[in-house]
């Protein structure tokens, strides 16, 4: 599995309205040797005035009307992610859909980087349901601020890093199940 080892960055996402180029907010943590080694975290002038997902995160037209747009942002953003093996999200096809949207709508290069759902690894490999990250996060004691793009962000990160570490755990034996002298 191609996220057991490696650089990654978790990035987050929070939107302004229902289409998918309406990012008001991005986070990226990368993580270096599971560690969360830099964080990022901007305001984002969406195209359009309209917020209507601030009683989700909280952020209005007056917090973000001054701000850079996606593509001006982005170019400076932009190293954070190189030599990343990957970038986690949880629900991935969302943040990955935002990104390419935004970069495409931008003029702007989109990332070939391979995308890891963190939804996914809760299920699959940490046993965890239900499945949204609050309830991810409190399963394995990780501090959440949820809908606020810098905290969702930071909390994909160890449960990346949990998975990799159940991944690489060995097995415990059961007592008479080994080959004995």
């Amino acid at each position: 599995m191609f996220f057991r080892d490696g650089d990654f960055v978790a990035i987050d996402f929070e939107t302004a309205d229902y289409q998918r180029d309406s990012a008001c907010a991005v986070a990226l943590a990368r993580v270096e040797n599971n560690r969360i080694v830099q964080r990022m975290y901007r305001l984002i002038r969406p195209p359009r005035k309209t917020v209507v997902f601030s009683y989700l995160h909280g952020i209005k037209w007056e917090d973000v009307a001054r701000e850079p747009t996606f593509g001006e942002i982005w170019p400076q953003l932009l190293p954070m992610i190189q030599g990343a093996s990957f970038l986690a999200a949880h629900n991935a096809s969302f943040d990955r859909s935002v990104l390419e949207t935004c970069c495409q709508v931008s003029g702007l290069g989109i990332p070939q980087a391979k995308f890891l759902c963190t939804v996914n690894l809760a299920r699959k490999i940490l046993g965890i349901y239900p499945t949204q990250l609050p309830q991810v996060c409190s399963k394995l004691g990780i501090r959440l601020d949820h809908h606020n793009a810098a905290s969702d962000a930071d909390a994909c990160a160890p449960i990346v890093i949990a998975a990799r570490k159940k991944m690489t755990t060995p097995s415990v034996r059961k007592p008479g199940s080994g080959h004995g002298k």
